[in-house]
């Protein structure tokens, strides 16, 4: 039976705030979190981006709930063995109740630094080697790497859980599937494409979990809804790779603009009928999902956990 976890997104709250909803979410019977990790919003409009790092030390204290980045990044702007060393320490807080979400990132929160963006097959070599690093540093014995894109001396983490973080890789299409069965320990995608969990077990992932993600914007007013899943979220509808290389929130803002209405309502959930909501779940669930994670779209969030614990979740779930 599939479970049901809450998408906590950086790119729109605050710190205090999204801990706040990790508790709402917990009590909602929600039973997993995923957290986002960029260094700027997709768009001015978003508002925020706390580092992600420091609000999971937070979680760890606030829930009881099971923590993934959704995705962190390893390449460029943060080097794979603080990664490690980040992503090590949340296991300890967690208790073990912590995996990694790895990718291989967007040019607006990875080239601040003046580096090269690579193009995509240069980013998936980078991301093979770059588990490499992490995953023997996660042993906690000393390590020394010299490869074609990473150096590392002597490096040993103290803190270490007792066992490995499990590392899951996020792929979009079936070609991307087959990379995340060869090097991942499970899958995280953002469509319900049974064609790409198919791929991802055939190639190798077996029976590793496979993870699915979602945004909904529950409101009374469908409408409003509507226009406020547009507002701050227009940006998903964007085609191809366009997400991947635009460089900063500006760029996102003036791509925007090409998006209507419409095309979101058409891909979002939004307004308060259950069935609707329980559908778009369950696509993921019937696509062979182990786990779905739903992210409200907006301020509302009280009113969307109730509405999920109420009317949402149970039906899912029966």
């Amino acid at each position: 039976m599939a479970a049901f976890g809450y998408f906590l997104s950086c790119e729109e709250h605050s710190p205090a705030d999204l801990v706040e909803q990790a508790r709402m979410a917990e009590q909602a019977g929600f039973e997993a979190l995923w957290i986002s990790d960029h260094y700027h919003p997709w768009h001015d409009g978003q508002g925020q981006s706390p580092f992600v790092w420091s609000v999971i030390g937070a979680l760890s204290q606030a829930v009881s709930l099971p923590v993934e980045t959704a995705v962190t990044c390893p390449l460029v702007r943060t080097h794979p063995a603080v990664v490690a060393q980040a992503a090590a320490t949340a296991a300890v807080q967690l208790d073990g109740r912590f995996r990694l979400g790895v990718g291989t990132g967007e040019a607006l929160n990875e080239h601040i630094l003046g580096t090269v963006w690579p193009e995509a097959p240069v980013r998936l070599e980078m991301l093979e080697e770059a588990l490499q690093i992490i995953r023997r540093l996660f042993t906690g014995e000393q390590v020394s790497h010299h490869g074609r894109h990473y150096t590392v001396e002597n490096a040993r983490l103290y803190t270490v859980p007792d066992e490995p973080v499990p590392i899951d890789v996020s792929a979009f299409g079936p070609q991307a599937a087959e990379v995340a069965a060869r090097i991942g320990d499970g899958l995280i995608t953002m469509m319900p494409e049974e064609s790409v969990v198919e791929r991802f077990r055939r190639g190798g992932g077996g029976a590793n979990p496979v993870y699915g993600g979602m945004k909904v914007c529950w409101g009374t007013d469908r409408q409003e809804a509507g226009r406020t899943a547009h507002r701050l979220w227009a940006n998903e509808q964007l085609p191809g790779e366009l997400p991947q290389i635009l460089p900063t929130p500006r760029h996102f803002e003036q791509a925007m603009e090409l998006v209507t209405e419409e095309q979101v309502a058409g891909s979002v959930t939004c307004g308060d009928d259950p069935e609707e909501h329980v559908k778009a779940v369950s696509a993921f669930v019937d696509a062979g999902f182990d786990t779905v994670y739903v992210n409200q779209i907006g301020p509302d969030q009280q009113g969307f956990f109730d509405f999920y614990r109420t009317k949402v979740l149970p039906r899912l779930r029966s």
